[in-house]
């Protein structure tokens, strides 16, 4: 085996994961949940785009494990999942506006 190479099963899901974050709208709305919990409504509105849209997004990045939602009494405000996402995403983006 090559040293940090994740098993074949891993490197499958992490290219569908991969696959999901090639889309803008879902990037955007990743972004747009980095600073604080979002209701769907809001981000809606932010980015606009339709709520069924939006809840169309956040259900594919809702089972790929890239955020998760809290109830509060009948809304659901989304957040990333966790500290590795917030990571990566703000990496790649420092990446992308580095100068060569």
């Amino acid at each position: 085996m090559i040293p940090h190479m994740p098993p074949e099963a891993d490197t499958t899901v992490l290219a569908e994961t991969f696959r999901l974050l090639g889309d803008p709208t879902r990037l955007r709305i990743l972004f747009y949940c980095l600073e604080a919990p979002r209701s769907v409504g809001d981000i809606a509105e932010s980015l606009q785009l339709s709520q069924s849209l939006v809840s169309h997004h956040l259900r594919l990045l809702r089972g790929a494990r890239l955020v998760r939602g809290n109830r509060v009494s009948k809304q659901i405000f989304y957040e990333l999942a966790d500290k590795h996402v917030s990571d990566m995403l703000a990496d790649m983006a420092h990446h992308v506006g580095e100068d060569y």
